[in-house]
């Protein structure tokens, strides 16, 4: 299996009871670079992350992690280094900086400030409640939390989804930021544009099936998914 890939996904098949939700996907998603999921609302691209950290497993098909199969990882560890952060978060009570090292424990002040400076948050936040954060500054807390366990893959499912512009390109930024630095970004989008800013390439489900894919700019399918 080719180390240039962080995943492969080979003829994934993923049934719920009549439905068939993943329909043999395949995908190839590049070490170091930026992939979009693009597809309309039940399109199978959320289950398809949820079966790359094996919070599903597929009927058929196989996935591979750094070339080894995703069911031979230690699954504790296969979700430390690829992390699947959600639309909508769920923070814990506390602090800013409780919610930073959920997971990694022993962060100091400096540690915590140089990652929320990372996703675009004020250091200043570290001591504010988590409640008291808005939906674009919850986004960004969700993606520092993950990161502070330096994972190698980030899952993001429409991480700018309902937020303000200027919440959606501090998100933007951020991921670019990420991908620069060598983090490997699967984002799960709906917003065309948003798909050509920052994906290297995009692959289109449709009804579960991969009905196109290839570099965003190509991409004429993509305008009927937005």
């Amino acid at each position: 299996m080719a180390e240039e890939h962080a995943f492969v996904v080979d003829d994934v098949v993923l049934r719920r009871g009549d439905t068939t939700v993943l329909d043999r996907v395949a995908l190839r998603v590049p070490l170091g670079r930026c992939t979009a999921l693009v597809g309309r609302s039940g399109s199978g691209k959320s289950t398809l992350l949820r079966v790359l950290t094996r919070l599903a497993e597929p009927d058929t098909g196989a996935v591979y992690y750094r070339g080894v199969p995703v069911a031979e990882w230690d699954v504790l560890e296969l979700r430390r280094r690829v992390q699947l952060v959600a639309q909508n978060p769920a923070l814990l009570a506390g602090t800013v900086a409780e919610e930073v090292t959920v997971g990694a424990g022993g962060l100091g002040e400096e540690r915590i400030a140089e990652l929320l400076t990372r996703v675009g948050l004020d250091a200043g936040l570290a001591g504010r409640e988590t409640a008291a954060l808005s939906g674009g500054e919850a986004q960004r807390l969700a993606l520092a939390r993950s990161l502070a366990l330096e994972p190698d893959v980030l899952l993001l499912d429409e991480p700018t989804a309902a937020l303000d512009s200027e919440s959606a390109t501090a998100i933007e930024n951020a991921v670019l930021s990420l991908v620069r630095s060598g983090v490997t970004v699967l984002l799960v989008s709906h917003a065309t544009e948003q798909v050509r800013r920052l994906a290297d390439h995009a692959a289109v489900l449709v009804a579960g099936r991969v009905a196109a894919d290839g570099p965003p700019g190509e991409l004429t399918y993509l305008e009927e998914t937005a």
